[in-house]
C-alpha cells in the first residue's frame, strides 16, 4: 500500500483535489492520509474541516498555521509557520508521497517540508498563469515537485518548457471539473436550506440573481476595500438580488471584509446575502443558476467555462489564464462592470467549454500514483 498523503489548507484546496482524495481512498493500492491546516481550520473562513468530515474523510492531523492579520508579512509569517509544524505531522504519518494543491502559501510551506525530508511531491494545478503572488508560488513548487498533474494543456507545455521532465507531466485535467461533472448529473435543486446560514436578505433562486466572490490581490495589497466597493455599488446599480462569498486568507482579506461590512452598515443590503463558506455542491448549483458570476474568483474560468456561467471577472487576479467564452473582463470600476453584467444578462449561458478537465482527473491521479514508478528526489534540469 502507498501512503498519499494530502494537505489541505482551504476551502479552495479542498473542492480542488476532493474527487482525486476520494478516488485514493478507494484505490486498492492507496492508503489515504489527510493533513488539514491554516484557514481550513477556522471558525471566520467557515471552517471547511466541518465539511471535510461531513464528506466521510478524517483528518489524521490538524495544522494551526495560519497567523492572522492578512497582511504581506503574516503571509510570510503563516508560510514559516506551516515549515516548523508539517515536519512533525509528516514525520508521525512517514508518507510515500505528498500532494499539494495550486499555489498558495501553504502549498510552498508542503513543498518546502516535503522536499527537505526525501519525500516525493506531487503537485496539482501547476503551469498556469495569472496576474498574482500566485504564479510565483506556483512555479517554485513546481521546481520542487516530482509528479505534475497540470490541468490544461497550455500548463503542461509551460511545466515541461520550466526544465521538468515530460515523463513526469500527467496532463489529468482540473479534479475541481470532477465535482461539477457529478453535481450536474446529479440534477435537482438541493438549494432548498441555502438562506438558513448566512446573514443579509432572502429571495428567490428562480428569478435572476448575481453571483459574487472577489479575493485580495497580494500585488494590490491596500486596495481591497475600494475594490470591493466598486464591485458592490455596480451590483446596487443593476438592483438584482446576490449572494456574497466572503474573501479568502489571502494578504488583503481584511480590507474587503471591512468594504463589505462598511457596505451593509451605510447601504441598503435587502437584497444581498452573505456567506462565509459554502458546501462545493451549493456553490456548483449556484454557479449552475446564476444569471452572472461577478468578482475575480478562478471559478469563473474553471468551473464557469465547463458550465458555462456568464461571467464577469474583474481586474488582473486571473490575468494569463487559458479561458472560455463565458468570460469578460473589466476594471475595477463600477460603470465597467455593471456594462459588462447586463451584457452577460443579455447573452444567458454559454455552451459548455472543457478547457480544465472532462470530469475524470480524480482517478487519473490516483492511478498515477498507484501505477507510477516515484521518479528519483534528486532532481535534474532537462535542458
Amino acid at each position: 500500500m502507498r501512503k498519499v498523503c494530502v494537505v489541505i489548507g482551504s476551502r479552495a484546496n479542498y473542492s480542488s483535489i476532493k474527487s482525486a482524495m476520494r478516488a485514493v481512498r478507494d484505490h486498492p493500492e492507496l492508503e489515504l492520509q489527510l493533513v488539514v491546516g491554516a484557514s481550513a481550520l477556522l471558525d471566520r473562513y467557515g471552517t471547511v474541516l466541518d465539511v471535510i468530515e461531513r464528506d466521510g474523510f478524517e483528518p489524521d492531523e490538524r495544522v494551526f498555521m495560519l497567523i492572522e492579520g492578512e497582511t504581506p508579512a503574516t503571509m510570510a509569517k503563516s508560510t514559516g509557520l506551516g515549515l516548523l509544524e508539517l515536519p512533525t505531522a509528516f514525520d508521525r504519518l512517514d508518507p510515500d508521497v505528498v500532494i499539494t494543491v495550486g499555489d498558495r502559501f501553504e502549498t510552498m510551506a508542503t513543498a518546502l517540508a516535503a522536499t527537505y525530508m526525501n519525500i516525493p511531491l506531487a503537485h496539482t494545478m501547476g503551469g498556469e498563469v495569472s496576474g498574482n503572488i500566485d504564479e510565483s508560488i506556483r512555479h517554485a513548487v513546481t521546481k520542487f515537485a516530482h509528479i505534475h498533474f497540470p490541468a490544461c494543456a497550455d500548463a503542461a507545455d509551460r511545466i515541461v518548457r520550466m526544465g521538468e521532465d515530460p515523463a513526469n507531466v500527467h496532463m489529468v485535467g482540473c479534479p475541481r471539473m470532477d465535482l461539477v461533472a457529478e453535481v450536474l448529473a446529479d440534477g435537482g435543486d438541493g438549494l432548498s436550506s441555502l438562506f438558513e446560514v448566512g446573514v443579509g436578505g432572502r429571495f428567490s433562486l428562480d428569478e435572476p440573481f448575481l453571483l459574487v466572490s472577489q479575493h485580495p490581490v497580494t500585488t494590490e495589497y491596500g486596495d481591497g476595500g475600494h475594490q470591493i466597493g466598486e464591485t458592490l455599488a455596480a451590483v446596487q446599480e443593476l438592483d438584482l438580488p446576490a449572494i456574497v462569498l466572503w474573501p479568502n486568507a489571502d494578504a488583503g482579506s481584511e480590507d474587503i471584509a471591512a468594504g463589505m461590512r462598511r457596505f451593509r452598515e451605510h447601504e441598503d443590503d435587502s437584497k444581498l446575502h452573505f456567506f462565509k463558506n459554502l458546501p462545493t455542491t451549493d456553490y456548483i448549483r449556484l454557479m449552475a443558476r446564476t444569471s452572472c458570476l461577478v468578482g475575480n474568483s478562478s471559478s469563473a474560468i474553471r468551473e464557469g467555462a465547463f458550465i458555462g456561467t456568464p461571467s464577469v471577472n474583474i481586474g488582473h487576479r486571473q490575468d494569463g489564464r487559458q479561458r472560455g467564452p463565458n468570460l469578460l473582463d473589466v476594471a475595477y470600476d463600477r460603470g465597467e462592470i455593471a456594462g459588462a453584467v447586463r451584457r452577460q444578462l443579455e447573452h444567458g449561458p454559454y455552451e459548455t467549454a472543457p478547457i480544465y478537465g472532462d470530469g475524470h482527473a480524480g482517478t487519473r491521479i490516483a492511478d498515477v500514483l498507484a501505477e507510477t514508478e516515484m521518479p528519483s528526489i534528486q532532481k535534474r534540469i532537462t535542458y
